[in-house]
């Protein structure tokens, strides 16, 4: 994906032959972006602890999943700051080990699942 959004001026994305978007990848960043993604591996017994620290963050955040301590939420990008972000982590840390963190902006591999999983689900339903 990272080759496509540096070399294309335009993309498509297809789910099962079906054309579900196009533009260029700013365009559909912008579209089906408009979030942070925080990723942040702790024990898995402090899972509930990273859960409030995001819900403070960001009241519509989503969990995108967690698998053994690890999770990975989308920010909507209107209601965070990138430096509270990163002060509400430091504070974070003084009280709970985390083992690795990261902050990063939508990129076209995201925007690619989102549509295609919207795809699919839509599909599924009729």
């Amino acid at each position: 994906m990272e080759e496509a959004e540096i070399l294309c001026d335009r993309l498509c994305i297809m789910v099962d032959g079906s054309l579900q978007c196009i533009g260029t990848p700013k365009e559909l960043i912008a579209r089906f972006g408009g979030y942070y993604v925080l990723t942040m591996t702790t024990s898995p017994e402090f899972e509930r602890e990273v859960e409030n620290l995001v819900g403070k963050l960001s009241p519509n955040a989503r969990k995108v999943y967690h698998l053994s301590g690890t999770q990975k939420y989308e920010l909507p990008k209107q209601e965070v700051r990138i430096a509270d972000v990163f002060m509400a982590v430091e504070n974070f840390k003084r009280r709970v080990e985390v083992q690795a963190w990261g902050l990063a902006d939508t990129t076209m591999e995201d925007v690619f699942v989102k549509v295609a999983k919207g795809a699919q689900s839509s599909q599924e339903l009729s």
